[in-house]
């Protein structure tokens, strides 16, 4: 399944854990959920969704990969930071599902980090089933 995310920032943190959620299919109580971004300058992680923090992570990613420093790839398209970024992040992740619902931890949320909008994006959500229940 697709999930469409549209970012108005350069750099933005979103939340799409109830998309992510919406998206398990009926009758999967047990397995795994793996939600991909098939983009170069974005990634997804697993982490809270509190204010500071998600200002921390860009903070934290301008601080390891700043704009602007002549990275080679800037002469295509100047956004080498945005695919060194995002290669940090990681284009995937892996929640397992448990009674029909992400197992994620009580402070967990899957985010979305974009590191070259605005742009809309895609995110694919695949979810697998598990064995029997134990």
């Amino acid at each position: 399944m697709t999930l469409e995310v549209r970012t108005g920032e350069r750099v933005e943190v979103i939340d799409v854990t109830s998309s992510v959620r919406e998206r398990i299919p009926p009758g999967i109580d047990y397995g795994a959920c793996t939600v991909s971004v098939p983009h170069t300058t974005a990634g997804v992680v697993v982490n809270e969704h509190e204010s500071r923090l998600l200002e921390d992570v860009e903070t934290a990613l301008e601080r390891l990969v700043p704009r602007g420093e002549s990275y080679a790839h800037d002469t295509i398209d100047d956004n080498a930071d945005a695919h060194l970024r995002t290669m940090l992040l990681g284009a995937s992740v892996t929640v397992p599902v448990r009674e029909g619902d992400l197992a994620l931890g009580t402070w967990q949320s899957v985010l979305f980090v974009e590191c070259d909008g605005p742009r809309t994006r895609r995110l694919h959500v695949t979810t697998l089933p598990g064995g029997a229940r134990r």
